[in-house]
């Protein structure tokens, strides 16, 4: 297993929309045993392929407390919404920003299993709201699309910023001893 670089907002990768698996191999379950890895180390409670640069319909999610229920869904498609929730919401490809987000309080979703089974499920509470919000990532969709144009675009500047001072604080003592102005 390895941990995969997550991709952040606002890299334009993270708007690809992801295309269907096909094939239920060995290279399906280790991406999937990657992800899950990830997530839980990032830590997180969901991730979408998309966000791993992968762009197949797959996520991965575990809400339990304990972190020892994961659950994965291959094509997963929401065919029933029902109720309207308000919860906070965070994002592992927008890191340190919470914002409130309405959705569907429960959804009932038809997907596959790792090895290509169909099932259903009917999800409520935060299951629903992970489900709905990594589907959206296969979309190309993130969290902070449901807010304002304004409020979007301070996120933008401020993760910028953040990443800006992150690659100058770490390249700061390498350049040091060398440093050249071209």
């Amino acid at each position: 297993m390895a941990l995969l670089p997550i991709l952040e907002f606002p890299d334009p990768r993270l708007r690809t929309r992801a295309e269907p698996v096909q094939q239920f191999d060995a290279a399906l379950k280790r991406l999937i045993a990657d992800m899950l890895q990830t997530m839980y180390a990032a830590p997180g409670i969901g991730l979408a392929a998309t966000q791993v640069n992968v762009h197949r319909r797959l996520l991965v999610m575990d809400v339990s407390a304990e972190k020892h229920q994961p659950q994965v869904y291959i094509n997963p498609e929401i065919v029933a919404r029902d109720g309207l929730e308000v919860s906070e919401e965070g994002c592992l490809s927008v890191p340190n920003v919470f914002e409130q987000v309405e959705r569907a309080a429960r959804v009932q979703v038809r997907a596959q299993d790792q090895d290509g089974e169909p099932f259903e499920r009917e999800l409520e509470g935060l299951a629903a709201v992970c489900l709905q919000h990594e589907i959206d990532h296969l979309a190309g969709k993130l969290f902070v699309d449901y807010l304002s144009g304004l409020k979007r675009e301070r996120i933008r500047r401020k993760l910028e910023k953040e990443r800006r001072e992150r690659v100058s604080g770490a390249a700061k003592p390498a350049a040091h001893a060398s440093a050249r102005v071209i």
